[in-house]
């Protein structure tokens, strides 16, 4: 059974959308494999960030991760990546389609409410840095 990695940002913890996502997630299909809330440091962040390293939007993103308590999660079901990815919409909240995660909540590119690995590799690497075996069963 695939897995996949996703966080509900700050905005989203701070909204009190978690509920109205996890629901959304489980109503789906998606089995919650593990689940905890927490506060990114800044060392957490640069390993989850490091493909956007020396980017000019790097310091943002570890700013904005920072800065508050996120929700970071493991979902499992067919083909979770790919449908995860529809079920958030496109990153830039203008573009994402009513229905998904960031057309109904998301105001602003740079506080789109939540984060999913786009790829298997992604996935393994996300899971492996907030996760550890004995937590995923």
């Amino acid at each position: 059974m695939e897995r996949t990695f996703s966080m509900i940002k700050p905005e989203g913890v701070q909204r009190g959308l978690v509920g109205t996502i996890l629901a959304r997630l489980e109503r789906k299909g998606y089995r919650i494999v593990a689940l905890k809330m927490l506060r990114l440091t800044p060392e957490l962040a640069a390993r989850h960030y490091a493909e956007h390293q020396g980017k000019p939007f790097y310091q943002d993103l570890i700013n904005h991760i920072t800065s508050g308590p996120v929700v970071a999660m493991v979902l499992e079901g067919p083909g979770v990546i790919t449908g995860l990815r529809q079920m958030m919409g496109a990153t830039n909240p203008q573009q994402a389609l009513p229905g998904t995660i960031r057309g109904d909540f998301a105001l602003e590119m740079s506080y789109n409410v939540i984060h999913g690995a786009d790829s298997p590799a992604s996935a393994q690497r996300e899971i492996a840095l907030y996760f550890t075996p004995a937590e995923l069963g």
